[in-house]
This record gives C-alpha cells, structure tokens and sequence, in this order.
C-alpha cells in the first residue's frame, strides 16, 4: 500500500511529454491508491477525509488522464456534443488533459437527441461535450468508491462488476424455495433521470457541490433553442447512473427498519426482500394486502423526498404462480418449481429486430447477412444462456431459418427450392439446413450463421452482496471472477486460451486485467512483414489502446 507522498510522486512524476509515452502502469496504480483510501474513509463515515482524498485524486495528472483516455476510447468517441469537437489523434488527447480543471470550467449545454424505447415511445438523450465528458469520467473516479461502498447490496445496476444475472440470480434466492414469498411488487420509477431532485443531489452527494450544480443547470439544446433543467441528471453523461443510483440506495434499508432484516424472526413473518436494477426494482412479501397497505407507501415516501414517483401503469403486484417479467426474463413457478425464461415480450423484439433487417436488405449478399445476424444471435443468447432457455434457443432457430428461407426464396423467384437449398443451405457437422456463404476466392470453406440451440445453457454464480472492488479484502475475489468469466468466453479457442493464461489473464504493456474478450488485440512482438510467426512465443495480448501505442511509439 502506497503512503500519501508516495501516491503525490507517482501522480506527479509521470515523466511523459506525449500521449503514447504515458505509462498507464503508473496511472492505475496511483489512482487507484487513492481510490482504495476513499473506500476506507467513507467505510468510516470520515466525511473530511473523503472530500480532501477526492480533491486530491481530481486534480492529479494520473486521473486525468485515465478520463481522457476513458472519454476517446469507449463507443461515443466519435460523436460530437454541441460544440462540434472530438479528440481523435493524440495530440488532442494529450492537450485535452490540461483542459481538466476546476477552476473557470463551464460545462456546455447538451445535445438532445432521442432514442426509440421497446414500448415505441422515445427516450430523451443528452450528448454533452468531449471536456464536459472527461470532467464527469474525472469525477467519477472520486465518487464510484463512495458509491460502491454506501451502495444498497441488492442493487445490481450500473454498478461495476454486478450485471443483470446477479439481479435475476437474487431474485431466483428470493423465491425460489417452498417457504419464500408468495407476492412480488414490480416497481417502475417514472421518467427516474429526468425528474431526479437537483437540491436532494446537491445536499446529499459526496462530491464537489460547485461542479456538480454546473451539470445539473447546464440545460440542452433542440431545435436550435436553448432549454433549462429544473430537475433530473444529464441522462446520456457518464456520471449521471452513479447520481441515479445514489439517489435511490437507502431504500433497502428503509425497508430492513420497518420490516426487518433478513433471516431474523421480524422478517420470517413478511419476507419483504428488495432486489434493484437501475430504476426497476421488485420487493417480495408475504401478501398482496403487506404490499399494498404497509410497503407501497413506505416506498412511495422514499421516492417523494428524491423528487420521483413510481409509474401507475407500470408498477402492479403479482403472485408468483402467474409469473411476472424482469429484465427480459419471466420468473414463474410451475407446480411450486421456479423457472426463469425469456420473456415472451423479449423474444418477440429480438425476432422483429431480425425481420426488420431482413425486410429492409433484401438484395444484400449472403455474407453480409451472416455477419450482421452473428453478433445479434451472439449477443442475445449469451445475455439468457444463465437461465431455463434451452426450448427458446431451439425455438428462436427455427424462426430464423423460416425468416431466411422467406428472403432467399423472394430473391431468386424464378428458382426451385431444390436450387435455393443447395446454394445457400448447407450441412456442418451434425447440422443440416445451416445458411451459409462461400468464403472469397483463395479461402476454402464458407461463412457459417451461428446456432442459437448450440450456446451453452449455464449456471451464473452470483456476486456476493457485500463485496467492494475498491476494499483490498476483495480485490482477490474479484480477480477470480474475472478469470472465470474469461475462461469460459474462450472456450474453443486453445490458442488464445494458452496467451492469456501465460500473461496471468493481464496485458502485456500495461498489467491491468482484462474485463472482457472484445477489449484486447493480439500484438506481434516480431512483425509479420519482418519474418515474424504467428507461434505463441512471437505473440502476446494486449489492450487495444495499448496496441496502438506500441505501434505510434515505435516499439515492437
């Protein structure tokens, strides 16, 4: 553990003089000293100590430029708030991490555009600027270890390392059993972002109080017009699910003081047990009449001193024989079993999202069908691969085929059926019937759709609620979740199996670990064009920022 001046040399004597010669080593570890130090005081309650570490923290280089580097690598790097500007090349990365400060900063109004929502309506969305995004990702780095260590255990949303498994995973702990609840409340805050209370926020956030207005009444632009904000965090910005979530934790506490915390002799007489996912939340209980005359209003007081109200239409109470839908699954018991599926709802959008692009492309090569339709099968099954959905799988296949034969038949008219099989549906192994497209002259072999029925149905293990990714008592178990969760995204492919094992599951360049498959490059040390092998001794994964680096800077 570093020592305060050890942690103010290492933040300072960083020794760059571009963007490619930053040693992101040092920034991880130095920022995360001190983010582990704001984690302890906060455990604490050294509110003090909290604000002087955060003050701290937001204005060392190291932050800063892990802000940037967050802001002009994630999925929005391209897209422009209202002042036109982006920071694409180094240059601007490396001048933009002087523009990170406090003092004279003014953060731009927001872009508003809107976004279609599974209902039909549209969601508003906020695009600020690229410095107002560094400024927030800055000042993230000093609250998330507040938030993580004050969080609500069963909030599952927006929150590192937790996703929507754990929540239906705690849901299925919940009601699964002979003795659970039998009730559960489905909870829906109306319009959460939008109606957030600015002077709850400003009076209970634990961040700089000056910066943190500035955002809230920075308002956004439409239609050339300039529009205040009353109420509401900026939905679109980086720091604006943190806000949201620090505003609806306490709730669960709220509900252990007027029922009792769980497995003592108050609670066994209401089960009131509380599960949250961003602004959707469930709360079990003993019976409809506990919810609705003792829960309801317990919840509807707490949301009212935040400025929110729950969702009439949207907020019913259910007995668990008859099911109800959570996150794009459906939890039910049959016969006193729990099973949890996919919903039918969510079958039926991601069926039309696969209609839609197949009515809309019609005279597109096969090729291009198979790589627009992988990822999306991909993607969708891996999401409910922890749940009962074996039968939806195979279902979900065969609407597919049937969508695929329709456009493959409404191309070629004049064609026999005969024909159109043998052309674009071929057998693989134990499949028949797979829709498949020639591979391009001097490639053997074709472009396969992938099966939803071969994605392995699993079982997720659940995080457990009380750990904290900022405390060193678990960091080793989250260390261990990560390599879990890698090993089994690389099952099939040995090769890449055995680099990431040989460098400890941790980039080569700057030694942090890796949270996902789809974050890394495959680097050769010797280059192809200069002789270089593709054997595992001349390759080794890396970042694909830090990728680029090493290939900007020179090294090989």
């Amino acid at each position: 553990m570093h020592t305060l001046a050890q942690v103010k040399v290492s933040a300072s004597s960083h020794q760059a003089e571009q963007w490619h010669s930053i040693n992101w080593e040092l920034m991880h570890r130095s920022v995360r000293g001190l983010q582990v130090r704001i984690a302890k005081a906060t455990e604490k309650s050294d509110w003090r100590k909290v604000k002087r570490l955060q003050r701290m923290l937001t204005r060392s280089f190291a932050a800063k430029a892990l802000a940037v580097r967050r802001v002009t690598e994630n999925r929005g790097k391209s897209t422009p708030g209202v002042d036109g500007e982006t920071w694409s090349n180094p240059k601007d990365k490396w001048n933009a991490i002087d523009r990170l400060e406090r003092k004279g900063y003014k953060p731009r109004p927001l872009k508003r555009v809107y976004i279609p929502k599974a209902n039909g309506k549209l969601r508003p969305l906020g695009i600020p600027t690229m410095l107002d995004r560094a400024m927030q990702a800055l000042y993230l780095l000093a609250l998330e270890p507040v938030s993580e260590t004050t969080a609500d255990r069963n909030s599952y949303g927006f929150r590192p390392n937790r996703s929507c498994a754990d929540a239906i995973e705690q849901c299925f702990v919940n009601l699964s059993r002979k003795s659970s609840a039998q009730w559960v409340l489905e909870g829906d805050i109306k319009g959460c972002f939008d109606h957030i209370s600015h002077d709850w926020l400003i009076a209970n956030i634990p961040i700089d109080k000056v910066v943190l207005r500035k955002w809230l009444k920075s308002g956004f632009m439409q239609s050339g017009k300039l529009n205040p904000t009353e109420a509401g965090t900026p939905q679109g910005g980086i720091i604006s699910p943190v806000l949201a979530n620090m505003a609806l934790d306490g709730l669960e506490a709220v509900l252990e003081s007027h029922f009792g915390k769980k497995n003592t002799k108050a609670s066994y007489k209401t089960k009131v047990n509380y599960v949250r996912y961003a602004d959707d939340f469930i709360i079990t209980g003993i019976s409809k009449e506990l919810l609705v005359e003792e829960v309801l209003p317990v919840v509807k007081a707490f949301m009212a001193e935040r400025g929110l109200e729950l969702s009439n239409e949207k907020t019913v109470i259910t007995h668990i024989d008859e099911g109800f839908d959570f996150l794009g699954q459906n939890l039910r018991k049959y016969d006193g079993k729990m099973l949890i599926k996919p919903s039918k709802r969510n079958v039926k959008v991601f069926l039309k999202s696969i209609r839609d692009y197949l009515n809309s492309h019609k005279t597109v090569p096969a090729k291009a069908v198979i790589a627009k339709l992988n990822p999306m099968i991909k993607g969708w099954c891996n999401y409910h691969r922890w749940v009962c959905a074996s039968e939806t799988f195979k279902y979900v296949d065969y609407r597919i085929w049937k969508m695929l034969w329709q456009w493959c038949k409404r191309i070629h008219l004049n064609r026999r059926k005969r024909w159109i099989k043998s052309k674009y549906f071929k057998k693989a192994g134990d499949r028949n019937w797979v829709f498949s497209a020639p591979r391009p002259i001097g490639e053997d072999g074709y472009y396969r759709l992938l099966s939803a029925a071969k994605v392995k149905v699993d079982k997720h293990v659940k995080i457990r609620a009380t750990a904290n990714c900022y405390l060193p008592e678990d960091e080793q178990y989250f260390e261990k979740r990560k390599v879990q969760r890698l090993k089994k995204s690389l099952v099939g492919s040995m090769k890449l199996w055995r680099l990431v094992e040989r460098q400890d599951f941790k980039c080569a360049v700057c030694h942090q670990q890796f949270n996902s498959k789809e974050e890394w490059d495959v680097h050769h040390i010797i280059r192809r064009v200069d002789g270089g092998s593709d054997n595992n001794t001349n390759l080794m994964v890396v970042h694909i920022n830090c990728h680029r680096q090493i290939h900007l800077s020179g090294s090989q």
